[in-house]
């Protein structure tokens, strides 16, 4: 039995610049969190040699292409573990519509999985590779490289998409102080409403002559974050934030509605000093930058809603159980 841990996250800024049809013309740059909410994948093996699958629901087949689960199912093909197995995966959040990247960590968890089932020991680099592969590629999701790689690396990282698909990780250099600050100063806290971010994500990318000078200012906005996290500046953050909120609302009709525009309202007005929807947005979890000081004011503004307390994460994916049965013949 097999058994992985991989965060969610959190996008600081940049988020949009990470699709192909924008970094490959100008190139990509993000700042991603990942946090202790996880998805967790068990890998076990069966006697006989069906594939047994178990999500929000449970599938029972004979054969790989009759897996119905996409994801799991083209890390099955990858790995090459075709029968007898079974696969449980468990999250800390609702699995789909969060903006946390869930679907990535689930991509990323079960290849982490099915290696280490299979005696092989791979990278981060080479996970993160991988998941792209089977989500852009393979099932053709209109989506962006950034959540796979957080969820391969973990950490606060910077990440440079190169125009020719190649993706640069590099760990932000951050004081025990300040990580400890940023920790404390971020809330979330979710809307109750869900979306498919590839719908929103389509849109963004069919719309790309019309948005690029927005995702353009919110590269820069990226860099900015880069700049004031590295000084220390960490309420240039919150700053941020909310300009990139106001750039984002302006990429697609459905980023915002009026549940998202009221919640962000109340936040700003009882002391936070910015925020923005997590992932493509249009729902999921509210993002916030807020100084120790005022975050009772905006739990009390927003009481309507459910907070979800965490804390950054340190670790990508790893494996946190790892028992083999190793059988001789006589």
């Amino acid at each position: 039995m097999i058994i992985t841990q991989t965060p969610l996250r959190i996008g600081l800024a940049g988020g949009g610049t990470d699709i192909p049809s924008f970094y490959e013309a100008d190139g990509g740059f993000v700042i991603n969190a990942a946090i202790d909410k996880y998805i967790f994948v068990v890998v076990k093996e069966r006697f006989d040699d069906k594939i047994c699958v178990g999500y929000t629901k449970r599938e029972f087949v004979d054969h790989l292409e009759e897996v119905q689960h996409e994801l799991v199912r083209e890390a099955l093909r990858m790995t090459q573990v075709t029968a007898g197995v079974e696969i449980s995966i468990l999250g800390d959040i609702p699995a789909e519509g969060s903006g946390l990247g869930s679907s990535s960590a689930v991509t990323v968890g079960v290849l982490n999985a099915l290696y280490a089932y299979r005696g092989e020991q791979v990278t981060a680099e080479q996970l993160a590779q991988q998941a792209c592969e089977i989500e852009i590629q393979r099932c053709q999701k209109p989506i962006g490289k950034q959540d796979q790689y957080i969820a391969a690396f973990g950490g606060l990282r910077a990440l440079t998409f190169q125009k020719n698909g190649d993706v640069a990780t590099e760990k932000m250099n951050i004081s025990e102080e300040n990580w400890m600050s940023l920790d404390q100063n971020l809330m979330l806290f979710y809307s109750d409403q869900t979306r498919k971010a590839a719908n929103i994500l389509k849109n963004v990318s069919a719309a790309m002559d019309k948005n690029r000078t927005h995702l353009d200012q919110i590269k820069l906005l990226a860099a900015t974050v880069r700049q004031a996290i590295a000084k220390g500046n960490l309420d240039e953050l919150g700053r941020a934030l909310d300009k990139n909120w106001h750039l984002k609302k302006a990429l697609d009709p459905y980023v915002s509605n009026s549940v998202l525009d009221e919640m962000m309202t109340l936040a700003k007005k009882a002391g936070a000093l910015g925020g923005k929807f997590a992932g493509a947005g249009g729902g999921g979890f509210l993002l916030l930058y807020c100084p120790r000081a005022k975050q009772e004011e905006v739990r009390q503004a927003l009481k309507g809603y459910r907070e979800m307390p965490f804390h950054l994460e340190q670790d990508g994916s790893k494996i946190i159980f790892n028992y083999r049965r190793y059988r001789w013949k006589k």
